[in-house]
């Protein structure tokens, strides 16, 4: 009888315990939320989208022109390594039937079929690289973009061989020398065994600025904004001109779309 008594006294204060420590908890939550330094100026959308119009680029800057290319890879650090096979690229070009595999018709004017198409990473709605991803170093973010932690890779390059884009590169060995243009301080440089790409400039957003290949395109065949604003540049581009996608029978969604 003692024993069983000793027992209930116990089970009693443990409980009571519980409960003081569940009234502590309820009222740490109740707390204010901490308030972080954010940027007012930063830029946000529901699903960030890109527009390219080809015809203007065609037309006013390429071939020749490589003002987006540049000023993608200076901001970001991109090597310029100097052989295809360890060609770290962010944005790169190709041509139409590369692009668009499958949705050729075989008629196409040959103007179309020999110009060069801007590429870079789709930021698929339904991307295929997170999925297989075993460190979530490459990730979605709620308004559509597809980030690439760096520090996280382990260089399985399972992405690689999930994206059916070809966007994403390997660095086979240290890229840090072969940083051409002038170093950028406040974007992170790579590590060899490290897989990168186009992050749709996503610490510029944060920033209040625009993409850094938008900005720098002088033919304004690049456009950007949110897809679900009916008001954005992107919207407007698109509501008024014909565009395709790549590989729409995979079922990704790609964020990048092109006027032809």
């Amino acid at each position: 009888m003692e024993t069983g008594r000793r027992n209930f006294l116990k089970i009693g204060g443990l409980c009571t315990l519980g409960l003081g420590s569940l009234r502590l908890v309820d009222a740490i939550a109740k707390t204010e939320e901490p308030k972080f330094l954010l940027n007012v100026q930063a830029l946000s959308a529901k699903r960030w989208a890109m527009a390219i119009d080809m015809k203007k680029c065609w037309e006013k800057g390429r071939p020749g022109c490589t003002d987006c290319t540049l000023a993608c890879h200076s901001t970001h650090n991109v090597p310029d390594i100097g052989t295809q096979k360890e060609e770290i690229k962010w944005i790169w070009e190709e041509k139409y039937e590369n692009v668009f595999p499958r949705q050729e018709s075989g008629m196409e004017p040959e103007a179309i079929r020999e110009k060069p198409f801007i590429l870079l990473c789709n930021h698929c709605t339904n991307a295929p690289c997170t999925r297989v991803c075993p460190t979530k170093a490459t990730f979605k973010r709620p308004d559509g973009i597809t980030m690439m932690d760096f520090h996280r890779c382990i260089g399985c390059r399972y992405c690689m061989a999930a994206c059916p884009y070809g966007a994403r590169s390997f660095n086979f060995r240290d890229p840090r020398p072969f940083i051409k243009t002038e170093l950028n301080t406040t974007f992170p440089t790579r590590e060899r065994g490290v897989v990168e790409k186009c992050n749709f400039c996503e610490e510029r957003l944060a920033a209040g600025k625009i993409p850094a290949c938008v900005e720098a395109c002088k033919c304004k065949a690049l456009c950007f904004g949110d897809l679900e604003d009916p008001k954005s540049d992107v919207r407007k581009a698109l509501a008024s001109q014909f565009s395709i996608r790549r590989k729409p029978e995979l079922g990704t969604e790609p964020g990048v779309y092109y006027v032809i």
